[in-house]
């Protein structure tokens, strides 16, 4: 059995069996109405005759009956033209006048009957329909009878029946055909609004968990599964809120800690200890401070008319993790574009990402190598080392919170690339991962170029 998943897909398809229905339905009730026209339009036909024939009888002076036809009637009842057909009887049933060879009557003569009759009858192989009237001529009462032989009926009647399927019936289907395009576009009007809501849900992300779907314009049938959507939204958002708040507690109880610890391990007696406990808490200090970071991210927003200039942001954060750079035998050379390069966006924050990507570059180069950072005309940073790269595979994962490639190495928390990511979204920025030719891994934020900051 086929599945429509479609609402307007159903619609069509019971619409398309509809419109096949309605038109066969309508093409017979055209028929039969067609058929009933026709035989009023005969019948009428039929007692005109009658009435006129009738018009012609007159009483002779011995008390009979005469009928005075003109050649012209005389010539629609001749034999030889065969079509049409009269008698006159008597109230004792006697055929008076007749057209017919065997000056017999067309029709029994009901005596009970109406005024008028339309009666249908089979003379042989023919078949004889037509009308008989009652009517009163000198004193004597008589039936008027003028039938038509069906075999050879009106030319223009004719045409009609034989060719109304051809001419009129089929023009239902065109005319059902458009009803149905009609239908569809009326359709697709009354469901546009669950389309622009599906687009709005569609933008829901853990990072936009603010967005509700549209209720105004929904259709009342469908209103109280949006309701739901929205209340489930609203708890998803209480949910991601609290940890947010939770994550940033968390971190912020943690430093004071880390500060008394690191305080009393400088006082230890071992050197040797001291350091490599020094050590461990600055890696657990900096796990904290990308936590806070993570929580303040999560609720940070960033002014439309905000600008930062890309190259002095780049010049920054190369200068400071020069340093580092030196101590771990790496060397950071700054590339590109000289003067400004504007971008939109908000300063701090871009350094913070190009700062996380330098310091993951450093981690990962080999000692005596260079970590470049490339600044571009058109607003793009690129982060570059010689380091191992990062596989087809790793490339989604490497974005993920706590992922690590080792997690049995010291070094990094997996936090850092995930913070760039967040701050790529937040500027509408994108991040681009290729290894390069002579090997190492560049990491590439394409951020939205500026006109320049505007002046006071």
């Amino acid at each position: 059995m086929i599945r429509f998943e479609s609402i307007i897909s159903r619609i069509v398809i019971l619409h398309v069996i509809v419109v096949a229905i309605t038109s066969v339905l309508m093409s017979a009730a055209l028929s039969w109405l067609l058929s009933v026209a026709t035989s009023n339009i005969h019948n009428q036909a039929m007692q005109e005759q009658a009435v006129s024939l009738a018009e012609h009888l007159a009483p002779r002076a011995d008390g009979t009956l005469a009928l005075n036809l003109p050649p012209s009637l005389q010539g629609l009842y001749s034999q030889p033209y065969g079509r049409y057909a009269y008698a006159v009887i008597d109230e004792n049933g006697k055929t008076l006048f007749s057209s017919r060879k065997d000056n017999t009557p067309i029709f029994h003569v009901d005596a009970n009957g109406g005024t008028v009759q339309f009666l249908d009858t089979h003379i042989g192989d023919a078949a004889i329909s037509g009308a008989s009237i009652r009517r009163s001529v000198g004193g004597k009462t008589v039936w008027v009878q003028a039938a038509e032989d069906l075999a050879n009926s009106d030319v223009l009647i004719d045409d009609i029946v034989d060719d109304f399927y051809r001419h009129v019936g089929w023009i239902t289907l065109p005319i059902l055909l458009v009803l149905l395009v009609i239908d569809i576009a009326i359709f697709r009007r009354a469901l546009w609004p669950l389309r622009q809501a599906s687009e709005t849900a569609q933008q829901i992300t853990p990072a936009r968990t603010d967005i509700r779907l549209p209720f105004e314009e929904i259709p009342t049938e469908v209103r109280p599964l949006v309701s739901a959507i929205n209340k489930a939204l609203d708890r998803l958002d209480e949910g991601f809120r609290l940890q947010r708040e939770f994550t940033a507690d968390a971190a912020h109880e943690l430093r004071t800690p880390l500060s008394i610890l690191r305080t009393r391990v400088e006082t230890l007696d071992d050197p040797g200890v001291a350091k490599a406990l020094h050590q461990d808490i600055e890696a657990m200090s900096r796990v904290v401070s990308q936590l806070l970071d993570i929580a303040e991210l999560e609720a940070f927003t960033i002014d439309p008319s905000e600008v930062a200039d890309l190259q002095a942001a780049s010049a920054e954060v190369a200068g400071f993790v020069a340093p580092l750079a030196l101590e771990q035998g790496r060397e950071i050379a700054l590339l590109g574009a000289t003067a400004p390069v504007f971008v939109k966006g908000n300063a701090e924050m871009i350094k913070r990402a190009i700062r996380n990507l330098a310091e993951n570059a450093i981690r990962h180069a080999p000692k005596d190598t260079v970590v470049e950072f490339v600044v571009e005309e058109n607003g793009t940073v690129s982060i570059q080392d010689r380091g191992p790269g990062i596989s087809e595979e790793e490339r989604e994962l490497i974005f993920r919170r706590f992922w690590r490639r080792d997690r049995n190495s010291q070094g990094g928390s997996g936090l850092g690339l995930s913070i760039v990511q967040r701050i790529a979204e937040l500027h509408g920025a994108t991040i681009e991962v290729e290894n390069r030719v002579m090997g190492g891994a560049q990491f590439s934020l394409h951020f939205i170029p500026a006109s320049g900051p505007a002046k006071a």
